[in-house]
């Protein structure tokens, strides 16, 4: 499938057309989950100063700390229970959100070139999400994830896979193959979606293979954590920089 989507970040700020600048704000608020980022030298580059709040506080467990974009966002009204991505059963809306489909490919290779600066608390991630106008429709492609403790001699473990929800044609199929990459640098993640297979690699070099995909259009969330709870540095800034986005409209 020819690529027909791709977003070089060459602008002075983000395309709020295709990109919302929030984290499932539906679970908390726009202003409570604002990402902090800056596009500036043909990148996207969020951080977490040290100063920015929890995501979800008092609710989320464990606390996190996240800066995040999204492709498209959707929820119901204030205090029913539909919406993408709850984090627990009976999770209600606190800010309602009209829909916005910024992109929503179905099928297709997904790539990004992306380069991330992690601390043994931070985590770095780029996802598939289902839109979930029906819950069904919830199952998760993950690109890459990658959490710095894993980080040692040169490598890290990139979590990548499929992951059901509340979609019953699927199951849960993720693993965390130790890739010789150095993550500071830019590397190109890739998920080859067809129906029934998703094919990943990195630099263009097959990693792994799953013989189950979601079968419905999906949106791209990119974003970077920090968990205070775990052990780190409190003085580090974890960062996600990504150089561009490509795949079928």
């Amino acid at each position: 499938m020819p690529v027909n989507f791709v977003d070089h970040f060459d602008g002075r700020d983000l395309d709020t057309e295709v990109w919302v600048p929030h984290y499932l704000p539906q679970w908390s608020s726009r202003e409570e989950s604002a990402a902090t980022y800056t596009v500036a030298g043909s990148e996207l580059r969020l951080t977490i100063p040290p100063d920015q709040g929890l995501w979800c506080e008092g609710d989320h467990d464990p606390p996190l700390r996240v800066s995040g974009i999204q492709s498209g966002v959707f929820s119901g009204e204030v205090g029913s229970t539909i919406g993408q991505q709850p984090f627990r059963d009976g999770q209600v809306v606190r800010e309602q959100q009209a829909a916005q489909w910024g992109w929503t490919p179905e099928y297709g290779v997904l790539e990004i070139r992306a380069r991330m600066d992690l601390s043994p608390r931070s985590m770095a991630s780029v996802w598939m999400v289902g839109l979930e106008t029906e819950p069904e429709r919830s199952g998760e492609i993950r690109v890459f994830e990658v959490f710095g403790d894993t980080l040692a001699d040169g490598a890290a473990e990139v979590g990548m896979g499929v992951l059901a929800f509340r979609d019953p044609a699927l199951t849960e199929d993720t693993d965390t193959p130790r890739v010789q990459i150095d993550v500071s640098e830019f590397h190109v993640y890739a998920a080859d979606w067809q129906p029934g297979r998703v094919d990943w690699s990195v630099d263009g070099e097959h990693v792994r293979t799953v013989e189950q995909a979601p079968a419905y259009p999906l949106q791209m969330m990119v974003a970077v954590f920090d968990f205070p709870d775990k052990e780190g540095p409190e003085d580090h800034v974890p960062g996600l920089a990504v150089d561009w986005v490509r795949g079928p409209a």
